[in-house]
């Protein structure tokens, strides 16, 4: 890769930037113009061919970008590594960006599908004994199995509720004092672990 002089360049419409390095595109193995804009910080990256190319303006050829000021070794060699740093973090930050749109992107979805997950439950739990044995009965049981196995390889739990110590962090509660959850009004759930819908509950002592 061509090594290009360290220093400060200004962009033929005015800007001027900070070259830091001069990189390689892991997949595509082109090398790319590193560099940080002087007004806000920014750090950038093109095309080397694209920094050196020459443009047309006013009917005349100059350079993309033009070197006006020359940055000492020792200087230069800080500002590498100030922003080799700041890179770094970015791709860390991107990583982790699109990490978390992956795990969270079903929310919205989520907000629709589970009413009809808690109706078909609430559809069960109002049943009179002589009905519970009945085949339809086993025929919703199953579909709420598979409903449930389903939202669970996709991160989705039911959070814990009746008997256990209510959490603010994960119930609301609509009825009594104390710190024991003695009934669930709704479920509540988590998706990998971030509440999605806080469990509503009536607690006591």
């Amino acid at each position: 890769m061509e090594k290009l002089q360290a220093g400060i360049y200004q962009h033929y419409e005015g800007g001027r930037y900070e070259l830091l390095f001069v990189a390689e595109q892991t997949e595509t193995k082109e090398a790319m113009v590193v560099y940080r804009s002087l007004k806000n910080q920014k750090i950038w990256a093109r095309p080397l061919f694209n920094w050196q190319e020459k443009i047309k303006q006013d009917g005349k050829k100059q350079d993309r970008f033009i070197k006006i000021e020359d940055i000492e070794e020792k200087d230069f060699e800080h500002q590498y590594k100030l922003a080799l740093a700041d890179y770094q973090n970015l791709l860390k930050q991107s990583v982790k960006d699109k990490s978390d749109f992956a795990k969270y992107a079903l929310n919205d979805f989520l907000q629709e599908l589970l009413p009809v997950y808690d109706h078909l439950k609430m559809s069960l739990s109002t049943l009179p004994d002589n009905e519970k044995d009945s085949a339809w009965v086993k025929g919703v049981e199953y579909v709420l199995k598979q409903f449930k196995d389903l939202l669970s390889t996709r991160g989705v739990e039911e959070i814990k509720t009746v008997g256990e110590k209510f959490d603010h962090n994960l119930m609301e509660a609509l009825e009594g004092q104390g710190e024991k959850v003695l009934k669930e009004i709704m479920s509540g759930y988590t998706l990998n672990g971030r509440v999605i819908r806080a469990a509503k509950v009536v607690v006591g002592d």
